[in-house]
């Protein structure tokens, strides 16, 4: 049986700047991927892995989204919204503002990513280590996707670097963290930064375990890769 899982923060604000001029007037969470919606596509997929609380963070046109998604009954999950208001705050920035509605261990995801793992895998790996402070799910990519930009020994994540990767990297950040809510200690509300810049500190000092998944990631990020995840879509969509 799942165990009652925590809450999710799906990171959605951002400007979709390579999607346009698509994104000119809607939110990437709002374009059509295989005839709906994408943020509809992923919050089913979150609902079939036993979430049931998500909190999207939203910036540039997320009314819209709001607007669209509700209170989430409509996919069966209790949807709540965070905004960064007139600045945008970056990843980490926008995750600190959700904290008051996110709790002391949650999930954290992107709002143009669709992912095949198991969410309840990544919270027992948490729960079984109660010294680390995280779990980052990886993909053992081999610069393949992208960039592998990880180091992982098969339980932690000994480095993470994504400007300037080295021969030892071979898993890339495939998308979803588990994190205890201490990791934003340090920040502020309002405060403009990176999830990364949290992560590479977190990995210094030995607190984030890897979570290693083997089917590979789809997301809506540039028009070759939003077709990609539409044909992804329909396939799977035919096959059942």
């Amino acid at each position: 049986m799942s165990p009652n899982l925590p809450p999710i923060a799906v990171l959605a604000g951002g400007m979709a700047t390579r999607l346009r001029p698509i994104t000119t007037t809607i939110p990437k969470a709002l374009v059509d991927v295989a005839g709906e919606p994408f943020i509809a596509h992923q919050l089913r997929r979150l609902k079939s892995e036993g979430l049931h609380k998500v909190v999207l963070c939203l910036g540039h046109q997320g009314v819209q989204v709001e607007e669209y998604v509700g209170n989430g009954s409509a996919f069966g999950l209790q949807v709540s919204y965070s905004y960064d208001g007139e600045t945008l705050l970056g990843t980490g920035g926008a995750l600190f503002r959700a904290l008051p509605q996110l709790g002391k261990i949650f999930y954290v995801t992107y709002g143009d990513t669709l992912l095949d793992v198991s969410y309840a895998g990544v919270y027992n790996r948490l729960q079984a280590h109660p010294e680390a402070l995280g779990t980052i799910t990886v993909l053992r990519n081999d610069n393949q996707w992208d960039t592998s930009n990880m180091e992982f020994d098969g339980t932690h994540i000994l480095a993470y670097e994504k400007k300037a990767p080295t021969a030892r990297m071979h898993h890339i950040d495939y998308g979803l963290s588990l994190l205890r809510s201490e990791v934003l200690s340090g920040y502020h509300t309002g405060q403009k930064f990176d999830l990364g810049e949290v992560f590479t500190s977190l990995i210094g000092a030995g607190k984030v375990l890897g979570y290693e998944v083997t089917k590979r990631f789809y997301e809506i990020g540039t028009p070759e890769s939003l077709q990609e995840t539409a044909r992804y879509l329909r396939e799977q969509k035919s096959a059942n």
